[in-house]
């Protein structure tokens, strides 16, 4: 295998969304020493909106009432300590984005606020465009200025770790066959969430279940890996923009659901606000429900009414509008059809409220880190989230860096290597692919909007068996074999810590529906589900009290 090349950092961000590069901008303004390492931007140029309780719209709103808004939603399951965070330091994380010139949309002086489902008041701030593409480049800018070094294409192979703690990682260029140690003092993880884990997904190619291997191999707890959030509204005709999400924002604007009989079925599960005021799990739920009762469009899915809009709101969806012109439909007359699809995971990585997770040396934040929405994520938190803990654990990184000290770096590097050595010297029938195939197929079938035991059951032995195939019966011929090799591994890992978890927790909330234990269980499960490597290497369930 080929020579590591090394460099040395004080903060190592691992990815390159709003998360990674606001951690990374945080962190080089303090003075450390900062280098980025992703495989691209992932989800972050999609995010449309983040909320923020700056009250312009209506000054009713205020940090209070948004934490009630994420707990309500949450099913009083989220981590308080970063509900708080979250509630009282989004403004402050708003005006920063506001500082690096981000043109949020606004009248005169007065910025623009889009009612999102679930939330009381309106009070997430946009661009016409789309947030997440303009933040990023001004972000780049601030980088820039910083000074900070960003390795873009390059994929984390390992974690260095040093004992207990966490030095660096181990990164891949598999188009040049190279590979960099990336000494550092501390390291964050902001790489998204599970990916390609299921059929239906709106997660892009650059984006998979690594954030959750690479933490769970170091010795950090992951939390309500059970609480896969569906996006209720994801286009599947026309084609041409299949995939794309169809906002909730759109729904506070007027645009209707719609099903086969020409019925605003939302009327009925939700008589007071229909469409509004309602969270994605249930929406999803609901959604899907109609598609499983015969009451869908042939192929699964209903109907997206944008005509009932008005013409000045609906054109304010600058990029949706001009993709489905570009698709041959027009949303002024024409309706979407759209079904719920896998978007985000509520789960994952155990924080503190600085982003420590715990293991010295590490730090998580954005989508890779749990405990923030509960069992259900409030409309227009993804990019407030990201936003906000961003900065807030780029500055926790630098103050939680460890103390520099003499170590056996040949050995560390030799060790983060090892999987990769171990890899390419496979020489049996299975490739990569066929696993990450078989996953997207288990998943989808035994943990999907609904879920009971014998199918989550089904699908942990089915788990269970890709994993002997990836110890013992894959093939891999290269670099770039080993890598999928590894992204398999972890997409297999992140699926058995769902099914797990779904098995174990026996009750219906937010984003996890039970069809065999309907009720929500306050008495016995107000608490996560927690997973750890055990002694045999083994996820290991225990439960962790909310904080």
């Amino acid at each position: 295998m080929q020579e590591i090349e090394t460099a040395k950092t004080d903060v190592l961000v691992l990815g390159g969304g709003l998360a990674g590069r606001r951690a990374a901008t945080a962190a080089a303004e303090t003075g450390a020493d900062v280098c980025l390492a992703c495989m691209a931007r992932g989800a972050s140029p999609y995010l449309v909106a983040f909320n923020t309780p700056i009250g312009l719209t209506d000054p009713a709103d205020s940090p209070e009432i948004y934490f009630d808004d994420m707990v309500r939603a949450g099913c009083g399951l989220n981590d308080r300590r970063l509900v708080r965070v979250l509630a009282e330091q989004s403004v402050a994380a708003f005006e920063e984005l506001v500082d690096l010139g981000i043109p949020f949309a606004r009248d005169g002086e007065r910025y623009r606020q889009r009612h999102l489902s679930g939330n009381t008041y309106p009070r997430a701030v946009y661009i016409p465009k789309g947030v997440g593409a303009a933040a990023l480049n001004h972000l780049d800018i601030r980088l820039s200025e910083l000074r900070v070094i960003v390795w873009t294409g390059w994929k984390v192979i390992n974690l260095l770790r040093d004992g207990p703690d966490v030095v660096g990682a181990l990164l891949a260029d598999r188009r040049a066959g190279r590979l960099l140690a990336v000494h550092a003092r501390s390291v964050v993880i902001a790489m998204g969430g599970i990916g390609q884990l299921y059929e239906e997904s709106t997660y892009p190619a650059d984006v998979a279940a690594d954030a959750y291997g690479l933490a769970f191999d170091a010795g950090a707890r992951l939390i309500d890996m059970e609480f896969v959030q569906f996006e209720p509204t994801v286009t599947i005709h026309p084609e041409g923009c299949r995939g794309m999400e169809m906002p909730t924002a759109m729904m506070g604007d007027g645009a209707l659901l719609v099903n086969a009989d020409g019925e605003r079925f939302m009327i009925r599960y939700n008589p007071e606000h229909a469409e509004r005021r309602i969270e994605k799990a249930r929406l999803s739920l609901c959604i899907q429900r109609e598609i499983d009762e015969g009451r869908g469009l042939p192929g699964g899915a209903v109907f997206f009414d944008t005509t009932a809009m008005p013409s000045d709101k609906l054109e304010g969806y600058i990029s949706h509008c001009r993709r489905l012109r570009a698709a041959g439909v027009d949303p002024a007359t024409e309706m979407v059809r759209v079904r719920p699809a896998a978007h985000s995971e509520m789960g994952g990585i155990f924080i503190d409220e600085a982003g420590w997770t715990g293991v010295p040396g590490l730090y998580a934040c954005g989508e890779a880190a749990g405990g923030v929405h509960g069992a259900s994520r409030l409309a227009g938190n993804g990019g407030g989230e990201t936003a906000t803990f961003g900065g807030v654990v780029g500055r926790g990184a630098v103050a939680g860096m460890l103390k520099a000290c003499g170590r056996d770096w040949a050995r560390i590097e030799m060790a983060a290597a090892d999987p990769i050595r171990a890899a390419i010297n496979a020489n049996g029938e299975v490739v990569p692919d066929e696993i990450k195939g078989a996953v997207r197929a288990i998943m989808s079938r035994s943990a999907g909007l609904y879920r009971d035991a014998a199918g989550l059951s089904a699908g942990i032995e089915e788990l269970e068996t890709l994993q002997s195939h990836i110890e013992v019966r894959l093939r891999v011929d290269h670099l770039g074999d080993a890598i999928a090799a590894g992204e398999a591994r972890n997409m297999v890992l992140a699926g058995r810590m769902i099914t797990m978890a779904a098995l174990a927790r026996t009750e219906s909330r937010g984003a996890h529906q039970r069809l065999d234990f309907t009720d929500r269980d306050d008495d016995n499960w107000l608490e996560h589900v927690a997973c750890k490597r055990g002694p045999d290497g083994e996820p290991a369930l225990g439960k962790l009290a909310i904080h």
